[in-house]
């Protein structure tokens, strides 16, 4: 299998299942005109995290690393009227376009955006007693991944699910002396979810449209 036959199956997802969608259309569009790297998730993984966001019920919704705000604009949409995300993103440029697209997918209500790093954003919440959160996403600079997880921990609750991406690294990450410092924030991710006794994960592999990756899934008991 190739990546081209990847993208096509994506193609045929979103085609098959997905509803014309002319404001997230202009949201990857106004990211591309910005300069931002087209990073986002795949629409097929957007549309995945609405839906654990409308499975679990979820009402307040962490997001590590926002980006030009796709996903969380996915996420925002699977909440109810009184749900909140609360995003985090470093770069002040990403942020101002993020800002712009949640006004374009009017979803601004739902998303609390703080521009910083992320370590210092979430202490800032913890000190507000802003947790715990429903579900908690993470998707920022993958050398924080332990950092992301012990924090996501501390905001969390029994029940609360933790999704952790870019794992698989094109399977990288079985790697152990990669060299590389994105493979080896994956391969802190397992270590830290198999070792938390109070986390019970697995690990999807995927393919498609962002060619070979994945993303681990674990659920605080």
């Amino acid at each position: 299998m190739s990546a081209r036959t990847w993208a096509a199956v994506d193609d045929y997802i979103v085609s098959s299942l997905f509803d014309a969608d002319p404001a997230l259309d202009a949201v990857l569009a106004a990211n591309r005109e910005q300069g931002l790297p087209a990073i986002d998730v795949s629409a097929a993984q957007g549309k995945l995290l609405s839906l654990l966001v409308r499975i679990g019920s979820a009402k307040k919704v962490l997001e590590i690393g926002t980006l030009g705000g796709y996903s969380t604009i996915w996420m925002a949409r699977g909440l109810p009227a009184d749900g909140k995300v609360v995003t985090l993103e470093l770069d002040p440029h990403h942020a101002k376009v993020a800002r712009s697209n949640f006004e374009r997918a009017g979803v601004s209500d739902k998303v609390d955006l703080r521009v910083g790093p992320a370590l210092h954003s979430l202490a800032g919440l913890e000190s507000e007693n802003a947790g715990p959160f429903d579900l908690i996403f993470i998707d920022a600079d993958k050398p924080n991944n332990p950092n992301y997880l012990t924090w996501a921990m501390r905001l969390s609750r029994s029940g609360t699910v933790i999704v952790c991406d870019n794992v698989i690294r094109d399977g990288a990450v079985v790697k152990r002396d990669s060299g590389d410092t994105n493979v080896e924030g994956a391969r802190a991710a397992f270590s830290f979810i198999g070792a938390e006794k109070r986390l019970d994960g697995t690990a999807i592999q995927t393919v498609g449209a962002k060619g070979y990756d994945g993303f681990a899934i674990a659920v605080v008991d």
